[in-house]
Formats: C-alpha cells, sequence, structure tokens
C-alpha cells in the first residue's frame, strides 16, 4: 500500500478524502494534523496522523510518504500564506522527498484570476500554487472543480481541460476525483476542470489526452 498525506485533513472535504483512502486497497492515509486534539479525534479511527503547519517548516510531514494530495484551504482567512505560501512549501518538501504524485484541488477560474470580483485573490494565490507545481520536477495532477456543496456523492462528473461552463459539484465527487487521479497515469502531468456530470468518475479520466 501507498502513503498518502493528506494536507488538509481536518477540513470538510479532507476528512471525506481520508475516509475513501482507508477503506482503499492501494493507499493509507496520513493525515496532516496541527495540534493534539485533531490527532486524537483521527487515531481514535486507526488514521496515522503527521503533525504540520502551512505556515511553518514542513518538510518533516513528507518521510514515508509516497504521494501527496493538498486538499487545503485558509476559507478566504489567509489566502497568501496558507493557499500560495504553504502549498509552495508543501511543493518543495515533496520534491525534495521525491514523492511520486502530488494532486493539487485547486478552484475552476485559477487559470484567469483577474475575471473574479469577489474571488480574485483567492484564485491569485490558486493560481500562483499551482503555476509553481507545474514549474516544479514533481509528477502532478490538478483538479480544479466548480463550488462545492455538501450533497450526496453521485459518482458522476464532467471533465475537460477546460469546460466551458460554471457550476456545481459535490465535495464527496471531488474527493473521488482526487483519489483516482492518485491511480490514473492518464492524469500525470495534467490540469482539467470537473463539475457534477452523468459520466463515471473512472469512466470520465478516460477523456484525458
Amino acid at each position: 500500500m501507498e502513503n498518502v498525506l493528506v494536507v488538509g485533513a481536518t477540513g470538510t472535504t479532507g476528512h471525506i478524502i481520508v475516509n475513501y483512502l482507508k477503506g482503499s486497497q492501494d493507499f493509507e492515509p496520513i493525515a496532516m494534523v496541527r495540534n493534539a486534539e485533531q490527532e486524537k479525534a483521527f487515531s481514535t479511527q486507526n488514521i496515522r496522523t503527521v503533525h504540520g503547519d502551512l505556515e511553518e517548516d514542513v518538510s518533516k510531514t513528507v518521510q514515508g510518504i509516497d504521494k501527496v494530495i493538498f486538499a487545503a484551504g485558509s476559507g478566504g482567512k489567509k489566502v497568501e500564506s496558507v493557499d500560495q505560501d504553504g502549498a509552495i512549501k508543501m511543493i518543495k518538501a515533496s520534491e525534495d522527498a521525491k514523492i511520486n504524485k502530488f494532486v493539487m484541488l485547486s478552484s475552476m477560474g485559477a487559470d484567469y484570476p483577474e475575471q473574479s470580483d469577489q474571488l480574485k485573490e483567492y484564485l491569485k494565490a490558486k493560481h500562483n500554487a499551482d503555476e509553481f507545481l507545474k514549474k516544479s520536477t514533481l509528477n502532478y495532477t490538478i483538479v480544479r472543480p466548480g463550488t462545492l456543496n455538501n450533497n450526496a456523492g453521485q459518482g458522476t462528473i464532467e471533465l475537460a481541460e477546460k469546460l466551458s461552463k460554471r457550476g456545481e459539484i459535490t465535495r464527496d465527487d471531488v474527493a473521488q476525483t482526487l483519489i483516482q487521479a492518485l491511480r490514473d497515469e492518464s492524469t500525470d502531468t495534467s490540469t482539467f476542470e470537473i463539475l457534477q456530470g452523468n459520466t463515471p468518475i473512472e469512466s470520465a479520466f478516460k477523456t484525458i489526452n
């Protein structure tokens, strides 16, 4: 089994990712936590943890890790220090540790942040992190979903390098897509957008390349 570090494991989407990985036969989740209380919440579920703070040194968090899912977000409070600089720190640490694959949860609109009014600073931070990842030596996949909601997962999405529309998608289906990206080589060094759709997630990946 491959060890997968989930950055942002304490968030809503991160929790879903960890739970899916826990039930996988291919991966073992390692949840990145900031304090003992968060560690306890995962340890009671027999989920391994590692201490790390995106505003500090994260180099030790990737020791013994095979792949990384970056699903952290500041919720608009610390877009530069967390969404941008924190992501860049994780990318650098993953490069040094020769991580096999880095899967980035980005956002639709991150390619043209200046076109957004309310989310401009957030999307700019995501854009900068994405561009840094693309220029790194890492094998990566960048996933850009539409607006996230908490509805029940459908297991079906719409996927393309560029979708010419906006829309929503469940956190559950985003989590499943990120995990599929861990194992599917067709997503290597690729960036794509996803929305709720009618194509099973695994089948949707066949449209890449």
